[in-house]
């Protein structure tokens, strides 16, 4: 079971480098003024979205359900930090799911959002982040 857990860590830190990264590469690209930057943005956003990202999220979800069917809930279910951690998560996978969105709108030349947006929601999921690390680590309830 270490090895899940192993590389459920491993994988958690890949998507979140790519949740951390793509909002990034928004703030840049909601400011690109030339047509050939738009493109490489789209590229490098696309690629980001399907070639890292989406395969860590399934990685991690399916690593983290294994963990909670083999032993966690059995053991953690009834604390509260568990369903805070869960909670949390969900929340990322709406995240993630907004980021592609965002992607799809900025590949078909529609977004509406502005630099500035993408910068304040460039930080949800460091706040999420450290709701989740702690509630694992220091499990408070």
């Amino acid at each position: 079971m270490l090895w899940v857990k192993a590389f459920h860590i491993i994988s958690m830190v890949t998507w979140f480098a790519g949740l951390f990264y793509l909002p990034r590469l928004f703030v840049y690209h909601a400011m690109c003024e030339d047509r050939e930057g738009r493109e490489r943005f789209k590229i490098m956003e696309r690629k980001l979205y399907r070639g890292i990202m989406t395969p860590s999220v399934i990685a991690t979800v399916g690593l983290g359900v294994w963990m909670l069917v083999d032993y966690g809930w059995t053991a953690y279910g009834h604390t509260g930090w568990l369903h805070a951690k869960l909670f949390l998560v969900v929340l990322l996978l709406i995240y993630h799911h907004l980021c592609g969105r965002y992607l799809r709108a900025f590949r078909d030349d529609r977004n509406q959002h502005g630099h500035v947006f993408f910068r304040w929601f460039n930080e949800a999921p460091v706040v999420l982040l450290i709701g989740i690390v702690i509630l694992v680590v220091i499990r408070p309830f």
